[in-house]
């Protein structure tokens, strides 16, 4: 949905239906004086939060194609009395600022919204998170509750697939037998999503398994740029299957729906790993926590879901169209904070000779 439709729906109460999940979102907030009461049902609607006062300093991971971007304009049309100040930048990169400057007694940034846990972990270890309230954690499925950061929407690891010459059946349930499968494959191993999921196998199977892997996939895979291109050397019929975030599939299939591509997981490894954007708060106050709410509201998460395909973990929120329910999906159990842990991961890879 291009920015413009987004905004221009925001701008007039009642119009309903004009995004189908953000309907009548209204310029100036409701002064109800706090933010609604979470239940397990439902997440809350914007109406029912606080307004956005004052100056705020948000580190803004880029990615997404802008929709984050959409978003934020989005809320500072709603709350005309915020000042938003926006310093954007590769997460990775945001993360490591954000840690020098705690480092050196100074904390620029009130609210980091990274497009990767990982980054997420990395600011939580250097004890730079402040707590979040209960009411708002609660929000948030249970496996996905953390008490210093808010995951905001999630993506699971798929083996996409030609449809024209296999079927989900055809596809290993185990990750660790892809490489010897017979299927013709495709990677991206410079891509930062696939080396987030290699820390995540790292930890669960070993560096000794994990390295055999790598080597086994050097011989057998072809090497895209990103994930993106995998599924569409997949659809292509370049290759048999890959490896990749499920919503590029879902992005492919809503331009192309007639694609000879469809998603296959595994089951209780990494290679079936649900990942997240998230967001924490740096600077203590009520306006940095209720900006983090807006992220978690029904109309947000519905915003997300529909045009980025990404997963929402809050109650109430149907999950992108042509992805199965996460309760019908078999992850990993794995604290998504662990994912900073990068370094050895990248020697792990060099070693392998896959980078």
């Amino acid at each position: 949905m291009r920015r413009r439709h987004f905004i221009g729906a925001l701008a007039t109460a009642g119009a309903a239906g004009a995004l189908g999940g953000i309907p009548g979102w209204p310029v100036h907030a409701s002064e109800t004086g706090g933010a609604a009461k979470a239940t397990l049902a439902d997440a809350p609607s914007v109406e029912s939060l606080p307004s956005l006062e004052g100056k705020l300093t948000l580190y803004l991971g880029t990615g997404e194609g802008g929709l984050y971007e959409n978003v934020l304009k989005a809320i500072e049309k709603r709350n005309p009395g915020l000042e938003l100040g926006i310093r954007r930048g590769p997460t990775a990169a945001l993360a490591n600022a954000i840690v020098a400057e705690g480092q050196a007694g100074v904390r620029r940034a009130d609210v980091f919204w990274a497009v990767d846990s990982g980054a997420i972990g990395l600011v939580n270890e250097a004890g730079l998170a402040q707590p979040l309230p209960g009411d708002l954690t609660g929000l948030l499925d249970p496996v996905f509750r953390y008490e210093r950061w808010a995951p905001i929407t999630g993506r699971v690891r798929s083996v996409p697939f030609h449809t024209g010459r296999f079927s989900a059946k055809d596809v290993p349930t185990d990750i660790m037998a892809l490489p010897e499968s017979g299927l013709r494959l495709g990677w991206a191993p410079a891509y930062a999503a696939f080396q987030s999921f290699v820390t995540a196998m790292r930890l669960l199977e070993g560096e000794e398994r994990t390295a055999a892997w790598l080597q086994a996939m050097a011989r057998n895979a072809r090497g895209y740029a990103g994930e993106l291109g995998v599924v569409m050397g997949v659809e292509r019929g370049e290759v048999d299957a890959g490896l990749a975030n499920h919503y590029y599939t879902l992005r492919l299939k809503a331009g192309k729906p007639d694609a000879a591509v469809d998603m296959a997981f595994t089951r209780g490894d990494a290679g079936c790993l649900v990942n997240a954007s998230g967001v924490l708060a740096v600077n203590e106050g009520e306006l940095a926590v209720n900006f983090i709410r807006y992220l978690l509201t029904r109309e947000v998460q519905s915003y997300l879901a529909r045009e980025a395909a990404e997963i929402p973990l809050v109650h109430g929120v149907a999950p992108p169209d042509g992805l199965p329910p996460l309760s019908s999906l078999s992850p990993p159990e794995l604290d998504l904070t662990r994912l900073a842990d990068l370094r050895p991961t990248l020697d792990l890879m060099r070693d392998a000779g896959v980078l």
